[in-house]
């Protein structure tokens, strides 16, 4: 059953369809008497854009309630029984959301692995010929590595999130009160859901660093101070820009960890309706995972980085993209 994205509330129906699919009526919740679920009207990009804003309400919309909702004016109750009609879609949506998962976890393994192929890849020689057709293999097989690597830490992570969700949700208290609408409809497939949802606010910003480069020639104050600030504004403007530098700060582990695991707890925080230190419990333990699962596959993706195989210092640059 969908959920009214204000108060969580179930709620059987979220708009009503009259003479086509475009003409509709969104309905009010019965608790609240807020619009159930506004993002029935709002196209991909509106979605896109508050997934990566990482609005509450859109998340609720994307794991209980895209495609459910609608009723017919003028359309009875069926006949086969609330109980049958609740329990075949909970099964339609059960494999849907599972079919879901395996088409947006397949695209965003491959942009990560784009990206960090990005950052960690030799750049292509100046030179044509056999050289750049050499670079061409080595890159490939490179990519080919950073790929398969990214889905084991991807399925250590999720496998890891997945084990200490069910761990914490079997260790919390049964309350007294009345469950709501988000555990009562929760199942444990809206975790990797949640995970894969959480994860474009970072692939977007690591896809933007690794299309726009920062000028290495160019530090914070190759420019000079501003003429019209204060000898001292001016240096302490120039201290504090200097901590922004690329060679002071990391901003791919900055955008990857701390941003990302904050993205994740967020989602974990709506999907499972917790304390938010019981989340961030759960994604320390699928960063354990997957940094043990990194340090298991560090050594095979080095060599496919152009190094030998007791080189492990492609391994050590993996791992630098991959521990927190």
């Amino acid at each position: 059953m969908p959920i009214c994205t204000s108060c969580a509330q179930p709620t059987p129906y979220l708009y009503t369809v009259y003479d086509s699919a475009y003409n509709f009526r969104l309905e009010q919740c019965t608790a609240c008497h807020a619009l159930a679920d506004p993002y029935v009207e709002h196209d991909a990009l509106t979605l896109l854009l508050d997934l990566i804003l990482l609005k509450r309400d859109v998340y609720r919309h994307l794991l209980y309630n895209r495609g459910l909702g609608a009723r017919k004016a003028g359309d009875k109750a069926p006949a086969t029984g609330p109980s049958d009609d609740a329990a075949s879609q909970q099964r339609h949506s059960e494999r849907a959301r599972w079919w879901l998962i395996l088409k947006l976890g397949a695209a965003l393994i491959c942009v990560d692995a784009f990206i960090r192929w990005t950052h960690i890849s030799e750049p292509e020689p100046s030179t044509s010929g056999s050289a750049a057709a050499h670079w061409s293999n080595n890159a490939l097989q490179g990519f080919l590595r950073i790929l398969v690597g990214c889905l084991f830490e991807t399925a250590a992570f999720h496998a890891g999130v997945v084990l200490a969700c069910f761990a914490v949700l079997k260790a919390l208290p049964a309350t007294q009160a009345p469950v709501s609408g988000i555990r009562e409809q929760f199942r444990y497939s809206h975790v990797p859901l949640t995970l894969f949802y959480s994860s474009l606010t970072k692939l977007f910003l690591l896809f933007c660093l690794s299309v726009w480069r920062p000028d290495s020639a160019k530090g914070p104050g190759a420019g000079g101070a501003r003429r019209d600030l204060h000898p001292d504004a001016a240096s302490f403007v120039q201290r504090a820009l200097a901590l922004l530098d690329e060679d002071t700060l990391d901003r791919e582990w900055v955008v990857r960890n701390v941003l990302g695991g904050m993205a994740a707890g967020f989602g974990l925080r709506v999907v499972l309706d917790c304390h938010p230190v019981f989340t961030t419990m759960i994604i320390i333990a699928g960063w354990l995972v997957k940094t043990a699962v990194a340090s298991l596959v560090s050594g095979w993706v080095g060599t496919g980085l152009g190094a030998t195989p007791g080189d492990k210092a492609a391994g050590e640059v993996w791992l630098a993209y991959s521990i927190p």
